[in-house]
C-alpha cells in the first residue's frame, strides 16, 4: 500500500514538471500552457482572470513596440516629418528598409513599427522624440513608470532586441496594452491587417506579422503584436472582443511559434466561456448604513462569472465593494459624497442653537433698555414722594 502511494506521488510530481499547468485565480479549472509566463485580463476592468508566473521578469522581444508606439502617439506630433539617420538605417533585425536622409511622417513610422515590426522605424522614432536612443530610453522608462504605472519593466531600446537589462513581465505588458488600447489611433494601427508602403527604396504591402490578426482565425481578435529573439523565445500580445467582454492575453517565452498562438487560444477560450463584464454607469446613486448618499464619478467595470449574482456594499468611508457569490472581492472603488446625513443633522442643530442665541441677544437688546427706563422712572417717583414728606 505504501509503495503504491509513493509511486502515485512520484507520477503526480513528474506530470506537474513535464506538463506545466496554471490555475485560475477564480476557478479550479486547469490549463496546460507552453509559455513560461502568461496572463489573461479583462481589458475594461483590468481584473486578472488567469495567470502563470505573470510577475517573472523576462525579455519581451518585439512586443516592446506596443509601448514605443503608444509613447510616440502621446508624446509626438504624428504629422511631424522625421529625417531618418544613418543609425536608424543600420538597425539590426526586422526592418521597413528606411534610407538615411529619407523623410517619413511620424505616423507612418509608428505604422511600420507595429505592423511590420520595423526596428529601423523604432530607432528613427526614438531619435526624433528625444534626440538620441540613450535619451529616449530615459524618457521612455519614466513614462512607463509615472504615466502607465508599471513597476517591473525596464527597457533599454525602442524595439526589443535582446539586452540583459531589457525586461518586463506578462502582467506589466498586459497593463501597458490595456492603457494603449484606450487610444483610438493606437487601436486602429494595432488592428491593421495590411498597409501599402511606399518607401524611398522599398515599395510593398506591409502584412501584419501577428497570425491571428492577419487571417482572422480566432473570432473577435482586435489587434496584436508578436515577438522573437533567441533569448526571449516567442512572445505574443493579443486583444479580442466577444459579446459582453474584452480580453487581453500575453504569452511569453515558448520554444516554437505555434505554441504562443495555442496558449493564446486556450486563454481566450477560457475567458470567453467563463466570464462577462458588467458596468455601473457614472452618477449611479448609493446609500450607506448611515443614510449618507454617494454617486459614481465614472463608469465602474467589473468582471464576474457568467450569470453570477454579485453583492454590492457601501462602507461608511464611501467605498463601493462588489463581491462574487463565493465572497471574492471583484472591485473596490471610492465614491463621491453627495449628502452626509450626520453632518446635515449637526448643521441643523448648530443653526438652531445659533438662532436661539441670536434671538436671546435681540431680546436682551430690547429688555435691558426698557428695564433701565422703568427702573429710572420708579426711582424718580419714589424720590418725588420722599420730597413731599
Amino acid at each position: 500500500m505504501l509503495k503504491k502511494q509513493v509511486s502515485s506521488a512520484i507520477i503526480i510530481v513528474l506530470c506537474l514538471f513535464l506538463f506545466p499547468t496554471i490555475i485560475s485565480a477564480n476557478t479550479n479549472e486547469q490549463l496546460e500552457l507552453y509559455s513560461e509566463a502568461a496572463i489573461l485580463i479583462d481589458a475594461q476592468s483590468g481584473q486578472v482572470l488567469y495567470e502563470k508566473n505573470s510577475q517573472e521578469k523576462l525579455p519581451p522581444a518585439s512586443i516592446t513596440k506596443i509601448a514605443t508606439a503608444i509613447y510616440a502617439i502621446e508624446n509626438g506630433n504624428l504629422d511631424d516629418i522625421v529625417t531618418v539617420s544613418e543609425n536608424a538605417r543600420n538597425a539590426e533585425g526586422t526592418k521597413v528598409y528606411l534610407e538615411a536622409g529619407e523623410q517619413v511622417p511620424l505616423l507612418k513610422l509608428v505604422q511600420g513599427l507595429l505592423i511590420n515590426s520595423g526596428n529601423d522605424a523604432g530607432v528613427a522614432i526614438a531619435e526624433h522624440l528625444s534626440g538620441s536612443v540613450d535619451e529616449f530610453v530615459v524618457d521612455f522608462n519614466r513614462y512607463l513608470e509615472e504615466v502607465i504605472g508599471v513597476e517591473n519593466t525596464h527597457f533599454t531600446n525602442p524595439h526589443g532586441l535582446y539586452d540583459p537589462d531589457h525586461v518586463t513581465t506578462a502582467e506589466n505588458m498586459a497593463k501597458i496594452t490595456q492603457y494603449a488600447m484606450k487610444n483610438e489611433t493606437f487601436r486602429e494601427i494595432f488592428s491593421t491587417k495590411e498597409l501599402p508602403w511606399d518607401g524611398e527604396t522599398w515599395d510593398t504591402t506591409l502584412i501584419n506579422h501577428h497570425v491571428m490578426v492577419r487571417d482572422g482565425s480566432y473570432e473577435g481578435v482586435t489587434g496584436g503584436k508578436n515577438g522573437f529573439v533567441t533569448e526571449a523565445g516567442f512572445t505574443l500580445v493579443t486583444t479580442a472582443n466577444q459579446e459582453n467582454i474584452s480580453l487581453i492575453a500575453v504569452t511569453m517565452k515558448t520554444m516554437y511559434d505555434n505554441q504562443v498562438y495555442e496558449d493564446t487560444t486556450k486563454l481566450f477560450n477560457y475567458g470567453f466561456q467563463h466570464y462577462e463584464t458588467d458596468t455601473i454607469e457614472m452618477n449611479s446613486q448609493f446609500v450607506d448604513s448611515e443614510d449618507n448618499q454617494y454617486k459614481t464619478a465614472e463608469n465602474i467595470y467589473y468582471t464576474k462569472k457568467i450569470g453570477e449574482i454579485v453583492e454590492e456594499d457601501v462602507t461608511t468611508s464611501g467605498k463601493l465593494v462588489i463581491k462574487g457569490e463565493d465572497g471574492r472581492k471583484l472591485v473596490e472603488k471610492k465614491l463621491e459624497l453627495v449628502t452626509n446625513k450626520e453632518k446635515e443633522k449637526q448643521q441643523i442643530k448648530n443653526e438652531t442653537i445659533y438662532q436661539t442665541d441670536d434671538n436671546r441677544e435681540q431680546h436682551l437688546r430690547i429688555i435691558i433698555p426698557i428695564s433701565l427706563i422703568i427702573s429710572f422712572l420708579i426711582a424718580a417717583f419714589f424720590f418725588k414722594q420722599t420730597r413731599k414728606i
